[in-house]
């Protein structure tokens, strides 16, 4: 990784604020969530945007120029549009109309299998350079009047800037979905499915719905299951691990997966008190986080993991080096 960065929007919703609004409290938010607030972005502030902000921190860091970019990728699933790919816009909003630009839309894993499929394209000699952009705009569908759900999530961007080196980086990745059951976490309405109708806007189906028992019981042997195949394929053992960033869905869950892995204290990176889950750009928030906090050494081995919609689930292992 050449380069990383990160955005937030300015608003901070807290568990006060939701204390106004929903039959809740701080107690309970926190006990169950790990969560005291979350950054909403505004009504003006599109997925595009925020990326964009953090793509330039990281191109920054990387020390190049956006036309240095060969291909721009971001995850997400709140796009600017339905299409064209967010970061298509991204691209010309940088600057470099023309280039290479797709989105992946695959939840919360999104940038786990970004960086998969970014590695990939550069070890392959397709590119020399790619931009990975995790960017979600979460409050934009999410049902504010479901206690349950409505505490979860907060708006946000990260971003990473890949590029050929002579020392391989990307050690190993563990990909995988289950679609059998949609109806774990998704929006009902919107695809081709079930339309987005006037009735559908009426009774909230174009906002997230989330059954979170099964998904926490599905998130916690996933993370376990996809980090420990992922270090097989490298070769390595949880000895070898420096960091753990995980998706930052919960509190609970990593810790109840962190315990399983016996990954404890400052190995295991937590924002998710004060981001909230931003989905795909989860990771790279954290990520950007540690690396301006100079907590990475060349030479570190970070295991990325997480799961999200899909259901889907992946980890990936990266040795950290200094060049950033």
């Amino acid at each position: 990784m050449a380069g990383v960065g990160h955005y937030v929007p300015e608003r901070v919703m807290t568990n006060a604020d939701f204390e106004q609004i929903l039959d809740t409290t701080d107690e309970w938010i926190v006990s169950r969530t790990g969560m005291h607030e979350r950054h909403i972005a505004r009504a003006d502030e599109s997925t595009s945007d925020m990326a964009l902000v953090a793509a330039r921190m990281a191109i920054e860091r990387a020390g190049c120029a956006p036309t240095a970019i060969g291909c721009v990728i971001v995850a997400t699933v709140t796009p600017d549009y339905v299409f064209p790919a967010t970061a298509s816009v991204l691209a010309a909003k940088l600057g470099i109309k023309g280039t290479a630009a797709f989105d992946i839309e695959i939840a919360c894993s999104g940038f786990i299998y970004g960086l998969t499929v970014a590695s990939s394209l550069i070890q392959s000699g397709v590119y020399e350079r790619v931009l990975l952009v995790g960017s979600e705009k979460l409050s934009s569908i999410t049902n504010y009047t479901d206690r349950g759900t409505a505490v979860l999530f907060g708006d946000g961007a990260g971003a990473v800037v890949l590029e050929a080196a002579d020392r391989n980086d990307f050690l190993a990745s563990d990909l995988g979905t289950d679609g059998s059951d949609p109806s774990l976490l998704l929006v009902p309405a919107g695809g081709t499915v079930a339309p987005l109708t006037a009735e559908a806007l009426a009774t909230g189906q174009n906002k997230m719905v989330m059954k979170g028992r099964e998904v926490f019981r599905f998130a916690v042997t996933k993370m376990i299951e996809a980090t420990d195949a992922t270090l097989r394929k490298a070769g390595l053992s949880r000895g070898d691990i420096s960091y753990v960033i995980p998706h930052q869905a919960n509190r609970r869950i990593i810790d109840a997966a962190a315990k399983q892995l016996e990954m404890l204290g400052e190995k295991v990176v937590i924002t998710v008190d004060r981001y909230g889950n931003t989905s795909s750009a989860s990771i790279p928030i954290a990520l950007s986080e540690t690396y301006a906090a100079g907590k990475l050494h060349d030479g570190d081995v970070i295991v990325f993991v997480g799961f999200g919609g899909g259901l889907s689930w992946g980890a990936v292992a990266w040795r950290w080096s200094a060049r950033t």
